[in-house]
């Protein structure tokens, strides 16, 4: 390396040569010091960069520890690691040496992030904590692992934080369902939930959603990718882990509601995604809904939980939870086209799953209808087709027992959500 003075403007020009990993030799300049130590100190720098000695400051091992991992982390991840290093460690530790870093100096650092209170006197919380102490062992365990650092100071330091930072928090399936009455008056967040809640999948795969990731002849929805806004761009990534690639069978209600949100858009293509929004719009509508109904509030991913818990109450086993399968008992039985026709329209009428239909029929259980649009829309679809049917029949004349069975369930059902309308 040599250091010139450039009279033309009165700094200092910085020229090295180096060889790069492919073994190649290269040459490199910087220009614009104001003086020449400050040119020096840049040239030492360099030079220790490029030998990997560990007498460089923090701040450079951190541009260093950027090359090495910045391509082999989703942008999301990043950008998290990126924060907490811009805003949380270079400011105490940008300008001390990697190799003179000691145990005493993370242990002052860290009561300073303790003690820490915001305008509102609220500390950063456990979990937080314990993040922020993760990345600076990583960036010290990556020194130790690849640049001949002698040891992590962190190690000696000890931790701080915690990992968990509360309780698990669910709805329970009531809870869900007086919370989604709350989102009916928007379709885009009524259909987004609902997929939320049924199917148990994160807030990056509902949004990655597109018409062709469902097949509604097996009513099945194949979970690929994952959705982030991340520096200002909309990024469609491979999901979370391997396992994440899944295919999730949907309750028959769930596949038709779908199939009638697709129909509300008009120009949208196999490949658009089907819930154009953010993960800012669904926290705001669950806010909502929960201020609306008194349900009390969990975070959106608590959803998943939520899931979890209805997959319990209907006596999945762990295995089946995990795997997102079936329950661990089948029983099975057939039926005529006709018998098919009408329990099809009966389950549809309950708004229940059709698992949990037959169950209650065959367990001698209450049904309860839960009055919701998938049931509006099956009454709807009902009263039209028993107007067609007794359009066509002489007063009176031909009237079979099934359609008047369905005429009095149809009733029933009219009754109980009238009489709960009453109660609210």
């Amino acid at each position: 390396m040599a250091v010139y003075k450039e009279s033309k403007n009165n700094t200092w020009r910085v020229i090295y040569r180096y060889t790069d990993w492919t073994g190649e030799r290269k040459q490199s300049q910087k220009r614009g010091f104001q003086t020449k130590r400050e040119a020096q100190a840049w040239e030492r720098e360099q030079l220790n960069k490029l030998g990997a000695d560990l007498d460089m400051t923090f701040q450079n091992f951190v541009e260093r520890y950027k090359e090495d991992r910045r391509n082999r982390i989703k942008d999301s991840t990043w950008e998290s690691k990126d924060h907490i290093i811009r805003t949380k460690l270079l400011p105490y530790f940008g300008r001390l040496k990697m190799s003179s870093i000691t145990p005493q100096q993370i242990i002052r650092w860290q009561n300073e992030l303790i003690n820490y209170r915001d305008k509102n006197g609220k500390p950063y919380s456990p979990v937080y904590l314990k993040t922020i102490q993760n990345q600076l062992s990583a960036i010290f365990n990556h020194a130790v692992r690849y640049y001949n650092l002698k040891e992590n100071p962190c190690v000696k330091a000890g931790s701080m934080g915690k990992k968990k930072n509360r309780e698990m928090l669910f709805w329970t399936k009531d809870e869900y369902l007086k919370f989604i009455d709350a989102m009916m008056d928007k379709p885009l967040s009524f259909y987004a939930f609902e997929m939320l809640y049924w199917c148990g999948i994160r807030e990056g795969e509902l949004l990655a959603l597109t018409p062709a990731d469902f097949d509604f002849e097996k009513r099945t929805v194949t979970i690929s990718k994952t959705f982030q806004h991340t520096g200002g761009k909309d990024i469609v990534t491979p999901p979370k882990t391997e396992k994440s690639n899944r295919t999730i069978t949907m309750p028959l209600f769930l596949a038709d509601e779908i199939q009638e949100y697709l129909k509300m858009q008009y120009d949208i293509g196999l490949d658009d995604r089907l819930f154009p929004i953010t993960k800012s719009y669904l926290y705001r509508e669950m806010q909502r809904g929960c201020k609306d109904t008194g349900v009390k509030r969990i975070r959106i991913h608590d959803l998943r939980h939520s899931h979890i818990s209805l997959l319990i109450d209907q006596g999945f086993s762990a295995v089946a939870i995990a795997d997102r399968g079936w329950r661990n008992k089948t029983i099975a039985f057939r039926v005529s086209p006709e018998e098919n026709e009408q329990i099809e329209r009966y389950v549809q009428l309950s708004g229940l799953t059709k698992q949990d239909y037959i169950t209650r029929r065959l367990t001698n259980k209450e049904v309860v209808v839960q009055g919701n649009p998938r049931v509006y829309k099956s009454l709807r679809n009902q009263f039209a087709a028993v107007l067609d049917e007794l359009r066509r029949i002489e007063v009176g004349d031909g009237v079979n027992d099934e359609l008047l069975d369905l005429i009095e369930m149809m009733t029933d059902i009219m009754g109980g959500i009238k009489e709960a309308d009453t109660h609210e």
